[in-house]
């Protein structure tokens, strides 16, 4: 078995610190290198479930082309209000509008993960849904969340990782929810080679 095969390096294709802190807290080494695709760069009428797992694909490859001998993790989260897709907001306005839509509703949180590792020929991708009931919201209380800027790079305009997340009941993994949703992860990432070191 060659170098390569026995301990294959990990690289994050996610600026994310979500996916950075799930990762270290799983006890996993990896390098941070970000794919920077145009998010908003797919066709018209498309599926939610395929918008995440086509761009975390997407990103993977990119990353994948720069380095071919490590393994790639990338992940792409929406938010999906019924077919109508709500990836970060662009501005608070942006996130006041997806907030107002989401209070008081059920809404999906889908996360696409893909792990690619080109010399090894090693390409699997697969997504998780996870339902999220948000309570109801006062605009005051819109407008303050959104004054606190932490709707910045969140799909939907939120994290439930937040003191108030304006969550009263979710159905899944939480992790998706997140932004990165482990228990796949770390089973493609397992078939990949790779293996997180449990903290003692």
């Amino acid at each position: 078995m060659s170098e390569i095969d026995a301990s294959p390096q990990l690289v994050l294709a996610s600026a994310s610190p979500r996916r950075r802190e799930l990762l270290l807290a799983a006890g996993y080494e990896f390098e941070v290198h970000p794919a920077n695709l145009d998010e908003d760069d797919f066709p018209p009428q498309s599926l939610p479930s395929d918008v995440a797992l086509g761009l975390a694909r997407r990103k993977a490859e990119a990353m994948s082309e720069r380095f071919p001998d490590r393994v790639v993790l990338a992940a792409d989260t929406v938010v999906a209000f019924g077919d109508h897709i709500l990836g970060k907001p662009h501005d608070a306005a942006d996130a006041r509008n997806m907030l107002r839509l989401l209070a008081g509703t059920t809404h999906v949180v889908i996360t696409g993960v893909a792990v690619i590792h080109t010399l090894a020929n090693f390409d699997k991708a697969a997504k998780v849904l996870s339902a999220v009931h948000m309570r109801p919201l006062t605009d005051g209380e819109v407008n303050a969340y959104v004054a606190t800027n932490e709707w910045v790079g969140k799909a939907g305009g939120y994290g439930i990782q937040h003191k108030d997340p304006f969550v009263r009941k979710i159905g899944g993994d939480f992790s998706n929810i997140v932004g990165l949703p482990m228990k796949l992860a770390t089973r493609l990432l397992l078939e990949a080679g790779i293996r997180g070191k449990p903290k003692t």
